[in-house]
């Protein structure tokens, strides 16, 4: 009898919410409202890289958290912001950031550009440091221009297995893939000759973000209203980063019971384990502002032929690791 009662209380002391906070990262991951997360792991951190979730005319500054167990962050305020970026006024949006040969890398969207007379688009940030400060690398946007019908922002930097990077971007139910420069100071052109190559799938919006896999390439994107309770992540799967991509479904959308409009998410593979999370960007339930969003991670699992399971939104996140 004194074993089972033991047993018992450890049970309830396990699953209790004090026992719950110190070994989940909980959800949000961090305070404050944010959107459209990046994940990274630099020097033994996980980093995240989010917008500032404000309106446009307040959007002129990035911060970004790093943590070493995924629940106690630190938070690394204005490691960019229009002061450093002449050309960019407001609306910075999406950062995507890598590290090569000890300089950072981060790759940004401004001004939530229109049309093609207007100044702004996807610029690129350097720095000695992932927490900064960045300061503008090229002195104008890399793209400031709508292709194939993309309007230049939520870029995402893809390196493929043979170390080729690419930028995958695109606004307005469009996407584009074009192949970076070694230095990132502009593009490769293909061997036909074209830059920017459209690869955008059945239901597509915006938010793109690519993964290789077992020889797959798996790429998401995010479809709905960003600022209704729609809002969600689809994927489809190449034997190329060019495709074609062949729809396979949603894997995160609301829970009426947890939160609404989640989307806009980046995903990384936990260094050393099988473990991986997705980080993406939720509204509080009676949240109406649209502006009104928090930063959350969960797991992302796959099933035995390698498609991703549903992801299920939770208020306690992922074990801390």
């Amino acid at each position: 009898m004194y074993k089972y009662l033991l047993f018992c209380l450890l049970v309830v002391a396990s699953c209790s919410p004090s026992r719950k906070s110190v070994c989940t990262s909980g959800n949000p991951v961090f305070p404050g409202w944010y959107a459209d997360p990046e994940i990274r792991v630099f020097k033994g951190k996980y980093w995240v890289f989010p917008t500032y979730s404000a309106p446009y005319n307040q959007q002129v500054f990035l911060d970004a958290f790093s943590s070493k167990d995924l629940c106690h962050w630190t938070k690394h305020p204005h490691i960019l912001d229009t002061a450093s970026v002449k050309w960019a006024k407001r609306a910075v949006w999406a950062p995507s950031i890598v590290e090569k040969q000890g300089k950072y890398y981060l790759f940004f969207g401004a001004n939530d550009i229109q049309n093609d007379n207007e100044k702004g688009g996807i610029g690129v940030a350097v720095s000695d440091k992932p927490e900064g400060p960045f300061r503008d690398y090229l002195g104008k946007p890399l793209v400031d221009r709508f292709h194939n019908g993309a309007q230049p922002i939520d870029q995402f930097v893809f390196q493929d297995p043979a170390g080729q990077y690419y930028l995958i971007y695109g606004g307005w139910r469009h996407c584009n893939i074009a192949r970076l420069k070694d230095d990132f100071s502009g593009f490769t052109p293909y061997a036909d000759g074209s830059i920017f190559k459209e690869i955008t799938p059945e239901g597509y919006v915006e938010g793109p973000f690519m993964f290789y896999l077992k020889g797959k390439y798996y790429f998401m994107w995010s479809e709905g209203g960003w600022t209704g309770p729609d809002y969600s992540v689809a994927y489809a799967v190449a034997d190329s980063p060019l495709g074609p991509f062949q729809r396979v479904g949603k894997i995160l959308q609301q829970d009426p019971q947890v939160a609404t409009g989640a989307g806009h998410h980046s995903v990384i593979q936990d260094p050393g384990t099988s473990d991986w999370y997705i980080v993406y960007h939720r509204r509080p339930l009676g949240e109406t502002d649209g502006n009104s969003r928090q930063v959350c991670i969960e797991y992302l699992q796959f099933d035995t032929k390698g498609a991703i399971k549903p992801v299920v939104l939770t208020r306690e996140g992922v074990r801390k690791h």
